[in-house]
């Protein structure tokens, strides 16, 4: 069981910057694929960016230019630089694993609980 922790969100206005973290405990020995997901109220959850143990990444369109994804797997942690953000990326963001590469959600195996970003115009 591999459990995960979402920080870092928080209200911020068009054109700042985030960084999320999110902090992996349990049974980390695998090489778990991490991923980041994202979820507007009414909307299906989406794709945000995924990265393996080795940091080959991959992200969605709408953010590729935009966010990094990256790990410390010493450390258990994987995070998502968020820059130039937009009104349209307010969304809860969600941290999962999964034990190959993956960019839609049913493939990943934990998730955390969520950490709600807001950017305002």
């Amino acid at each position: 069981q591999v459990q995960l922790v979402e920080s870092g969100g928080g209200l911020v206005q068009a054109g700042d910057s985030l960084r999320l973290s999110c902090a992996a405990s349990g049974r980390t020995d695998r090489h778990y694929v991490m991923g980041w997901f994202r979820q507007a109220p009414g909307k299906e959850r989406e794709f945000v960016a995924t990265i393996t143990w080795g940091s080959i990444t991959a992200y969605a369109d709408s953010v590729k230019d935009r966010f990094t994804i990256s790990r410390d797997n010493a450390k258990n942690k994987v995070y998502l630089q968020m820059s130039s953000l937009k009104a349209e990326d307010t969304a809860v963001y969600y941290c999962a694993a999964a034990l190959q590469r993956a960019t839609v959600a049913g493939l990943y195996d934990y998730w955390g609980r969520g950490t709600q970003v807001t950017v305002s115009s």
